[in-house]
């Protein structure tokens, strides 16, 4: 597939999916309060032209808002996947050097996943307060879980050739987990955290909804009640967008960083 045409194609998707939207939301029987039409979250996003008697739009209101709480969620999401980066890579590298460890504790791992954050975030509030730890925690919680995985997985991917020619050479343990495991976990981490940046966001908004005075999940609870619910999808847009982001920026990081992952199997064999 040409460049042009991996450009074009999903901004063709885009623009039919928001033509339904439109259509859908203007025609459709739905009300505004329940699903907004595309051009009234675009207001949201950006300021009308000024009034005749010279009065700021209100949708300037809604732009600020959006703006201000955007960043308090950004930096929740920001510290909390390398938080959750740092753990999960280390807890990973644990399990695989303790098969002990692996097989009593990776099926606890697995089950915290099943927790729904809404019925722990309350009480986490009332554990940490309504500061950023309780966020940390519960971004932390479902980030944690798929960077353990994907680098395990890609820990027990190694090479076994180049496994027992370094025991043959008498390397220790530590040696060889550096200059061979290590490495090859690196795909395996960055794998990890572009699955963690996209439910990271989700954890965030939850968090937020639970106990908070800002952010863009503290903003959607309290818009929907106002019926500003242009506003609330307009927070959801912009998460979405930071997500992308986020995933964009770890290809670009993981193209840079480990080169050798993204050769084609002819280049890996040379």
């Amino acid at each position: 597939m040409s460049r042009a045409l991996r450009v074009v194609a999903p901004l063709v998707i885009l623009l039919a999916l928001l033509g339904a939207w439109e259509l859908y939301a203007l025609y459709g029987g739905v009300d505004r309060l329940i699903l907004p039409a595309p051009h009234e979250v675009a207001q949201a996003l950006a300021c009308n032209a000024p009034s005749p008697t010279g009065d700021a739009p209100a949708r300037c209101e809604d732009r600020a808002l959006l703006w201000d709480n955007f960043t308090v969620t950004a930096g929740e999401v920001l510290l909390g996947i390398a938080v959750a980066g740092l753990a999960g890579f280390a807890c990973a590298i644990a399990l695989h050097l303790s098969l002990a460890l692996r097989r009593s504790t990776y099926p606890l791992l697995a089950a915290s996943q099943t927790i729904p954050i809404p019925l722990i975030a309350p009480l986490l509030v009332v554990w940490l307060g309504f500061g950023l730890a309780p966020k940390l925690v519960i971004i932390g919680l479902v980030a944690f879980f798929p960077i353990v995985v994907t680098t395990l997985d890609a820990l027990a991917r190694v090479d076994r050739q180049q496994l027992n020619l370094l025991r043959t050479l008498d390397a220790s343990r530590l040696r060889i987990l550096r200059h061979v495991e290590l490495p090859a976990a690196l795909p395996g981490l960055f794998s990890g955290a572009k699955i963690a940046v996209v439910i990271a966001v989700i954890g965030a908004v939850f968090a937020e909804q639970a106990g908070s005075s800002s952010g863009l999940g503290h903003l959607v609870q309290q818009s929907i009640p106002q019926l500003e619910t242009a506003r609330a999808y307009a927070a959801v847009v912009i998460l979405s967008a930071f997500a992308i982001a986020l995933f964009g920026l770890l290809t670009l990081a993981e193209r840079l960083i480990v080169p050798w992952a993204h050769e084609p199997p002819q280049g890996r064999n040379r």
